[in-house]
C-alpha cells in the first residue's frame, strides 16, 4: 500500500493548429461536448476542454491549447493515442468515415487478443483508439 496521497485524473492537454476545426472533431464524430473554455489574449493562446459530463470523479477531459498564429505541430514520437469506450466499434468508425473522418485501422480484435479496437485520426494527427466496452 503506498503513501502517497489519493489524486484524480483530471485532463490531456493536446496542442491544435486550429480549435474551431478540432471542437468540431471531438463533438461531431464522439458526442463530446465543450464543457469550457478560457482565451489568453496576454498569453496568447485559448483552452478549451471538452469531454462528457462536468469533471466529475473518473471523467478525465481533453483539454485542447490553441496557441495564437500557429496552425501546425510536430507530434514527436513519445507520444501514444488518446482512448474512449464505445458500444460499437464497427458501428462507431463507419458512423466517422460517414462524417468525412479518418479511420486508420478498422475494427477488430487487438493483436493476441480480443477486445475489439480500432483507430481513428484527428485533424492534427492526433491517435484516437475506440475500444468496444
Amino acid at each position: 500500500m503506498s503513501d502517497a496521497p489519493q489524486g484524480k485524473f483530471l485532463h490531456t492537454m493536446i496542442r491544435v493548429g486550429d480549435l474551431e476545426r478540432s471542437i468540431a472533431f471531438y463533438t461531431k464524430m464522439f458526442g463530446m461536448k465543450e464543457l469550457r473554455r478560457n482565451d489568453v489574449p496576454e498569453g496568447k493562446y485559448t483552452l478549451a476542454f471538452l469531454g462528457y459530463g462536468g469533471n466529475a470523479a473518473g471523467e478525465g477531459e481533453i483539454e485542447l491549447t490553441y496557441n495564437y498564429g500557429v496552425d501546425k505541430y510536430e507530434l514527436g514520437s513519445a507520444f501514444g493515442h488518446l482512448a474512449l469506450g464505445v458500444p460499437d466499434v464497427a458501428a462507431a468508425c463507419e458512423r466517422i468515415r460517414a462524417q468525412g473522418g479518418k479511420v486508420v485501422r478498422e475494427a477488430g480484435p487487438v493483436k493476441h487478443g480480443t477486445t475489439i479496437i480500432a483507430f481513428v485520426e484527428d485533424p492534427d494527427g492526433y491517435k484516437i483508439e475506440l475500444i468496444q466496452r
